[in-house]
């Protein structure tokens, strides 16, 4: 994959995260992670990093692009299906490791987490896949 297709799925890939993450933890279940929460305190920032969120988000979304890139298939079923396992992988690793570790959520949320992250992701792999098929035929 070339430069260009890399950074473009890279760009529409993170604003796609971005807008369905904020649809996911920030208005459909926001009280289910707030009824969840581990014993811990103050974790989430008055102000969030946005910088920090949307490094985090192309980093994602880069590894999305590239999976779908290896793969070589630009549509939008093998794009929901290469993102949505890279996602729900991804998070259930760094889920449970929090959880191993940290008092953030409780098990019940360490668990949904991953499941809503394979929607969001498989989204942007979809959004994604179809965007790289159409650079393809250019």
């Amino acid at each position: 994959m070339d430069a260009k297709k890399f950074l473009t799925g890279t760009v529409v890939g993170g604003v796609t995260l971005f807008l369905v993450g904020r649809l996911i933890w920030f208005w459909a279940f926001a009280d289910f992670f707030a009824a969840n929460a581990g014993g811990a305190t103050n974790l989430v920032r008055e102000t969030p990093f946005l910088w920090a969120g949307v490094l985090g988000t192309l980093a994602i979304a880069a590894l999305v692009t590239l999976a779908i890139g290896w793969k070589g298939s630009f549509s939008l079923g093998e794009g929901f299906k290469i993102g949505a396992i890279v996602g729900f992988l991804l998070w259930f690793g760094v889920d449970f490791l929090h959880y191993a570790n940290l008092d953030r959520w409780t098990l019940t949320a360490t668990i949904a987490d991953p499941i809503l992250e394979l929607i969001r992701t498989g989204i942007a792999g979809g959004v994604i896949g179809v965007l790289l098929g159409k650079l393809a035929k250019d």
